[in-house]
Order: structure tokens, then C-alpha cells, then sequence
């Protein structure tokens, strides 16, 4: 098993600054960290690569930074899903760029963008259109393409594993495959086992966090089925810890988390591992 932990544990925004965290994770026990991408996030994509490299580190990219407007692969808008795509490519680069094993995230819409009406199924059509372009530039490059469903509250989309494989399905492309993140997924399904066993051949990732965005363990989330489930079809790949640090200026906030749940990017770590390996190793 990988264990892996985000940026976001530790810092607002990714910048060369950051480096010394990349050793911090490995001495944490960690084999790979997630780094969230967008306009406003500046660093040098070399000295990421060599950093993570001299620490053994895989790494992975997700685009939890800013998105300029117009950028939307689900969009009615076809000038909206071409940005979409276009902007979405540049990041696969990147991600290439700094030697990442793949691009996850909701990269199928807009996060934040939720349409409350009747689906309109062309909607479906031209994001499997979008999505099989993406995989296919991101197989080109070597990157993965790495699908997340979202709650309700943040896409209208793809919210459930379910619907995560048919977009998968109708993308008809190999190089597309999906992280289940526990939050998420508490306000969409009641059975995280067959969660589980819905994306057993495509789920490259796992986000594993409590039911409150915290620490894993002692809340809502029925971790002993979810657990179980991972062992039975052997998933061995990467779970990665996720949240916003409480005690970077108003960082948490800004994000929509109001509750203390990371003061302390490391101790959240060392919590979220040792409860995961007690579960599976």
C-alpha cells in the first residue's frame, strides 16, 4: 500500500518555498503527496520533480486551485468544454512536468458548479467526449487520469461510484480511472463495500477522511465494510489523507471548513495512518 498525504494538510497554496515539506512527508512514513495546481499557484516544476525524487515521493496533481472562468468540460457551452479541455491539458503537462503518476480530481465538471434540473442527457455525451480527450493526451504523456465523485453539495454530476464508471464507460478510454474519497461519499451512499466492489478494476485512489473532513476513525464513515471491501479486491495502490489546515490564516474558512478539524498537519497524519494500517496491514 502507498500512503500519500495533500498539500493541503500543511499549506495553502504549493510553492517552491514548500520543498522541505516533501522530506517532512517522507520522515512521516509517507511514499507519495498530492499537490493541488491552478492559475494561482506558482512554482518551479523542476525543483518539485528533484525534491520528491531525492525523497523517494511519488506524486500526484489535482486542480483544487483557482480555475479561470469558462473552464467547465460539462459546460451547455461548447466554447466553455473546448477551455475546459484546453486548460485541463495544460495541467496534464504539468503534471508530466514534474514526473506525476496522475491527474485526479472533478475533472469531468466544474466544482461548485451544481445545475438543479432535470439532466439533460447531451450533458452526459459531451463530457464522455471531453474526458476520453483527456485520457487519451494524459496516456500520451504517461499521466493517469483520475475521476473523483463529489457530493451533491459541490457537482451534480458525478456524485456516486455509479455514476463514475458509466462516465468511464461511454469515455471508452483505458486510461481512465477513479479516487473515492470517504467525505464525499457519506451524503451519497449508504454502502461504501459496494462502493468498493463498483469500481474494483478502475480505483486508482483513495482519499481516506472522517465523515467531518478529519481525521479517519471515530465518526460516521463505516470503515470496518469499506476496509474490507479494499481487502477483498486487493487494492494495494495509494490512500492519500486529505483536509484544510485550521491553523493557516483563514485558509479552512475559506475553503467552507468552520470546524477545527487540522490544526496539525503532521499529527493528522500520524493519526490517519496509524488508524488506516490497523485496518489493513
Amino acid at each position: 500500500m502507498k500512503y500519500g498525504a495533500h498539500n493541503y494538510l500543511f499549506t495553502s497554496a504549493w510553492s517552491d518555498a514548500h520543498l522541505p515539506l516533501l522530506k517532512t512527508a517522507r520522515e512521516l512514513g509517507l511514499s507519495c503527496f498530492e499537490i493541488s495546481v491552478g492559475d494561482d499557484v506558482t512554482f518551479t516544476p523542476k525543483k518539485t520533480r528533484q525534491a520528491a525524487s531525492e525523497q523517494q515521493l511519488e506524486l500526484i496533481i489535482s486542480p483544487g486551485g483557482l480555475w479561470p472562468d469558462g473552464v467547465d468540460v460539462s459546460s451547455d457551452n461548447p466554447e466553455d468544454r473546448a477551455r475546459g479541455v484546453a486548460w485541463h491539458k495544460r495541467q496534464l503537462e504539468l503534471a508530466s512536468e514534474v514526473g506525476a503518476v496522475a491527474y485526479a480530481g472533478a475533472l469531468y465538471g466544474r466544482p461548485g458548479v451544481v445545475r438543479k434540473r432535470t439532466p439533460d442527457p447531451d450533458e452526459f455525451v459531451w463530457t464522455a467526449e471531453g474526458v476520453h480527450d483527456l485520457a487519451a493526451y494524459g496516456a500520451a504523456l504517461g499521466v493517469r487520469v483520475v475521476l473523483e465523485p463529489m457530493s451533491h453539495f459541490r457537482t451534480h454530476l458525478v456524485n456516486t461510484p455509479e455514476q463514475a464508471m458509466k462516465l468511464i464507460d461511454a469515455a471508452e478510454h483505458e486510461n481512465v480511472f477513479v479516487l473515492l474519497d470517504t467525505y464525499h461519499l457519506i451524503t451519497e451512499i449508504r454502502d461504501y463495500a459496494a462502493a468498493v466492489h463498483t469500481v474494483k478494476e478502475r480505483l486508482f485512489s483513495v482519499h481516506a477522511c472522517g465523515s467531518d473532513r478529519g481525521v479517519p476513525g471515530g465518526d460516521f464513515v463505516p470503515w470496518d465494510a469499506f476496509f474490507g471491501a479494499l481487502k477483498d479486491i486487493g487494492f494495494d495502490k495509494y490512500i492519500l489523507f486529505e483536509t484544510y489546515n485550521s491553523s493557516v490564516g483563514d485558509f479552512a474558512y475559506k475553503r467552507g471548513l468552520f470546524h477545527n478539524v487540522c490544526p496539525d498537519g503532521e499529527a493528522f497524519v500520524r493519526d490517519g495512518l496509524k488508524f488506516v494500517r490497523s485496518h489493513l496491514e
